[in-house]
């Protein structure tokens, strides 16, 4: 029996949709757990257990919408393609015109858009733009933030280091342990005597110098000490951080940042409906984490250098709350040991966290501190230095 011409196109229409969810099936299959912990990296702002409750869950609603279409819904919406093929188009160009519709009011809302760990001015310690790093902090400020219930001060210097108060001063001229990094180094939701760079400097009796800026990735740390360091006279050490479940920060290029041979890149200027799918879906293809791995181990390298250069110790210290993940192993065996670069790897037990913030509390900020004054004792680093 011959199909008539409507019935050829609906059925044409049913085998569209039933590939579509049949497509839909088999990608739910195909990104099991290895596959979707080797694409999403480990997360600071996310345990491992809510990102596969979360990926378990979202794998699963993809199958069933999938199984959905292939065997539920495709003879309906087979049958109005066909029968109502002018409302049919309407829906899809609606669809279709609803993205350029958005972006373009995205873009007139909100003109300056943050890039990528970078936080508004009203947030504590408070930010400004740079052409070369991407952000600073706000030079000569105090600033307050609520954590818990107890206020902690933020005094930043005319420099932009993070000092005790404002009446501090940085002594150039000075032995001084010049650090830099990214929030954990900063000491956020600590004050200055509980973050890293007060404790070292209470058990060394050494001017401690922190040139860290919070949401810096690697390169950007990197980018801070090569402006910086210069500036201090007599550095006895320059300490910097790896993290692995800080290493997808490192793969961010919606800022200044560096390629391959320590190139300077700029910003790329990405859609904003794009940015969020990014946020939502922070995947990561092979070829983005490869170039990542390799960069990061330029930066670490160069810094080991630089610090050499100027006669300091250089020590890269890797915190990480233990357990350790497989993923995060991964990530630093590749960056660290395939690289030949010397740390000090620093054993904290999970539960020290700021209560509701996965930032290190003080009990981890002065294992991370003890740590870095074992190395610098070991090398010869002391008061005596003074």
């Amino acid at each position: 029996m011959q199909l008539s011409a409507k019935s050829r196109v609906q059925l044409i229409a049913e085998i569209a949709i039933a590939f579509v969810g049949a497509l839909l099936m088999i990608s739910a299959l195909l990104a099991n757990q290895r596959w979707l912990d080797h694409h999403f990296l480990p997360s600071f702002y996310t345990s491992r257990a809510d990102y596969v409750r979360v990926e378990s869950v979202i794998r699963i609603t993809v199958a069933v919408f999938g199984a959905g279409l292939a065997l539920l819904a495709r003879r309906y919406l087979a049958k109005f393609i066909t029968h109502r093929p002018a409302r049919a188009s309407q829906i899809v160009m609606a669809v279709l015109l609803a993205f350029p519709a958005t972006e373009l009011i995205l873009r007139l809302r909100h003109s300056h858009v943050l890039m990528a760990e970078e936080y508004t001015s009203e947030i504590e310690p408070s930010r400004q733009r740079d052409s070369r790093l991407g952000w600073v902090f706000v030079p000569a400020r105090t600033g307050y933030q609520w954590v818990g219930n107890r206020k902690v001060e933020y005094a930043i210097d005319a420099n932009g280091y993070r000092v005790r108060d404002a009446d501090a001063r940085i002594d150039f001229d000075r032995p001084t342990i010049v650090f830099t990094g990214e929030s954990i180094m900063v000491g956020e939701r600590l004050t200055w005597d509980e973050s890293i760079p007060g404790q070292v400097s209470a058990i060394t009796g050494l001017q401690s110098a922190n040139v860290a800026v919070s949401g810096y990735a690697n390169d950007q740390a990197y980018l801070r000490l090569q402006t910086e360091l210069s500036r201090f006279q007599r550095p006895v050490a320059v300490v910097t951080l790896f993290s692995p479940f800080l290493f997808d920060r490192n793969l961010n290029d919606d800022r200044p940042h560096l390629g391959a041979g320590l190139t300077s890149l700029p910003p790329f200027n990405y859609w904003r409906l794009t940015r969020i799918f990014k946020f939502l879906a922070p995947y990561r293809s092979d070829e983005t984490i490869e170039r990542g791995v390799k960069v990061t181990s330029e930066v670490l390298r160069s810094t080991i250098e630089m610090a050499r250069a100027r006669g300091a110790v250089p020590i890269i210290v890797v915190p990480q709350f233990i357990p350790e993940e497989p993923e995060e192993r991964e990530i630093r065996n590749r960056v660290l040991d395939e690289a030949g670069l010397p740390y000090v790897w620093v054993e904290l037990d999970a539960s020290w966290r700021v209560p509701g913030d996965p930032h290190p509390d003080v009990r981890a900020a002065h294992g991370i501190a003890v740590a870095i004054t074992d190395k610098l004792l070991a090398a010869g680093v002391s008061a005596a230095t003074k």
